[in-house]
């Protein structure tokens, strides 16, 4: 099956690598052309290595290279004005709007709740909660104006339906981006424009794949690497894999974004070997 999306647009955060980037390539090769935004610079200080320029450029050209088109700009999802801008842009270039993926987000912290600094907490809540409604909002007036319906994605997380320690507020935020998504598909249900979230669990990109956490997950070892850290991780799931792959969250997006889920709304769907089941 190919064309799954044809001719329509999509709106995606977080997309110069990992899961973004992921999504991007997936739609593009069903027949999107593709709005493209991340912050490429650090949020936060943190072990995890973020975004860059040169990320971005690379997932313009991959799309490229699938001969679709492709608007992109660096923006930061906490700020409202920029992302309405990028979208306004990508729309007046590509001509409509049919699909949002919100996934851009972060990960701080490590303490217990009562712990985390303030700062940490709120640069979290405004990344993975406030910037998914700041990116919706940016992105339905334009869906409507089609007059055709449309799909809303949120990246959640097996975090959103369930809690692990010393992460509060990362849970807390993705919690409230189910709220956010079953907000969404009530409003906007009537207008055929749909909103279900994604839960993924581990998966292999750089936000997982790195020095800091390897040594988060195994602080018993001098300098741990993945093959140290995989059955930790694999300890989290039901199936027997540590974490899973972009491409298995991607083809979730898909699903969500074409048709064939057309009269699916308010789901919370999970990707996650069975995480959820622990």
């Amino acid at each position: 099956m190919t064309g799954r999306v044809e001719g329509k647009v999509a709106f995606i955060t977080g997309a110069a690598r990992g899961q973004g980037r992921s999504h991007a390539l997936k739609l593009a090769a069903e027949g999107a052309d593709i709005i493209a935004v991340d912050i490429c610079k650090p949020v936060v200080d943190s072990a995890i290595p973020a975004s860059t320029p040169d990320d971005l450029a690379q997932t313009v050209e991959l799309v490229k290279a699938l001969d679709r088109r492709i608007y992109h700009a660096e923006v930061d999802v906490r700020d409202y004005d920029a992302l309405k801008s990028a979208v306004d842009a990508g729309v007046d270039q590509l001509g409509r709007l049919d699909i949002v993926v919100a996934n851009a987000g972060i990960g701080n912290g490590g303490e217990p709740l009562d712990k985390t600094p303030e700062e940490d907490f709120q640069v979290m809540i405004d990344t993975n909660l406030t910037g998914v409604w700041k990116s919706v909002k940016a992105a339905v007036p334009h869906i409507r104006a089609g007059g055709r319906g449309g799909s809303i994605i949120l990246t959640s997380s097996v975090g959103g339906l369930k809690a692990y320690p010393h992460c509060g507020q990362y849970i807390a935020a993705k919690h409230g981006v189910v709220g956010l998504m079953r907000t969404f598909a009530v409003e906007l249900g009537q207008e055929m424009i749909r909103c279900n979230s994604i839960h993924p669990t581990h998966v292999g990109t750089p936000m997982l794949l790195n020095e800091g956490t390897f040594a988060m997950f195994r602080p018993d070892l001098e300098n741990p690497g993945p093959e140290d850290m995989a059955p930790i991780c694999q300890m989290f799931h039901t199936l027997p894999i540590p974490w899973v792959e972009p491409e298995d969250i991607s083809n979730a997006v898909l699903f969500l974004a074409s048709d064939e889920s057309r009269y699916i709304t308010g789901l919370t769907m999970p990707v996650d070997a069975g995480s959820c089941l622990k």
